[in-house]
């Protein structure tokens, strides 16, 4: 069973907390689609999922495919998402060890 879901989050979370009961249905379509095409990286790849003002963000720790890029659209496009194919895709930048450890000694 994977337990490392995405960090999941909205504009406006706090007065429209249904924002965030709509990410994880669209996450779990997503992860749905990638089951049945026996992908098991592409779940262990996201990063974090954040509606912006009607727009999905996925975020990346690494590129995902064109067919992973396909399954979120494929769930942000369907009832249970926005009904849009307002989606973007973005990669986590990480900062490297040793730069974090100077950043924090300045």
């Amino acid at each position: 069973m994977f337990l490392d879901y995405p960090k999941i989050s909205a504009t406006n979370s706090e007065t429209e907390p249904d924002r965030l009961e709509r990410l994880s249905r669209v996450y779990g379509y997503a992860a749905g689609l990638a089951d049945m095409d026996h992908n098991t990286q592409c779940i262990e790849k996201l990063a974090k999922l954040h509606d912006h003002k009607g727009t999905l963000m996925v975020i990346w720790h690494t590129a995902p495919t064109s067919q992973e890029i396909g399954y979120f659209l494929r769930a942000w496009q369907s009832r249970m998402g926005d009904e849009s194919s307002q989606v973007e895709h973005a990669l986590m930048i990480n900062e490297s060890p040793q730069r974090a450890e100077a950043s924090e000694s300045e």
